[in-house]
């Protein structure tokens, strides 16, 4: 059980806090449910209520600073997705979003990263499906980045590419 006041990873919400633990006065909820009140922390949206015992979505706690500053770390190692198929490319990344896991949302964006390098090094335009996709793993993955490390979300990336020796895009 979540407690109120935590902030946790949702599903494909992102980061949302936890507003209440209890029973919903909605004649759509299971009277004797428990559920949880959860507001998102970076986007509109209103309010979620979601059943804390939910098998189908995936509810953490957001990583700690430690836990943060070790993913920063060993973000290079971290290997690209494997895209053997174009028509398949839509399902590995919602596969990847579907874990709540940030190392695989970081496998997301390097893959797009790399997919959007290639495509312009040919003369093509980035696919709207990428751009979409880079902004969904990037709101999550800095979204989380920075509620750990206690920093504004907009800070993030320019955070890793200091810790890791890169240059922002």
């Amino acid at each position: 059980m979540f407690e109120t006041g935590t902030y946790i990873v949702c599903g494909q919400h992102g980061v949302c806090r936890v507003e209440g633990v209890g029973k919903l006065q909605l004649t759509e909820a299971s009277g004797d449910k428990e559920y949880y009140t959860l507001s998102k922390v970076y986007s509109r949206g209103g309010v979620l209520y979601v059943p804390a015992d939910s098998e189908k979505i995936v509810m953490r706690p957001v990583i700690s600073k430690e836990e943060a500053e070790e993913l920063i770390e060993h973000m290079r190692e971290i290997d690209l997705l494997q895209i053997d198929n174009e028509k398949r490319k839509e399902e590995i990344f919602k596969q990847a979003f579907r874990t709540c896991d940030s190392r695989e949302w970081v496998k997301v964006i390097k893959t797009l990263y790399e997919r959007k390098k290639d495509r312009l090094a040919k003369g093509k335009k980035v696919t709207a499906s990428d751009e979409r996709f880079l902004r969904t793993a990037e709101d999550n993955l800095f979204g989380e980045l920075a509620i750990s490390l206690d920093i504004e979300k907009n800070d993030v990336e320019q955070y890793i590419m200091d810790k890791i020796g890169g240059v922002k895009k």
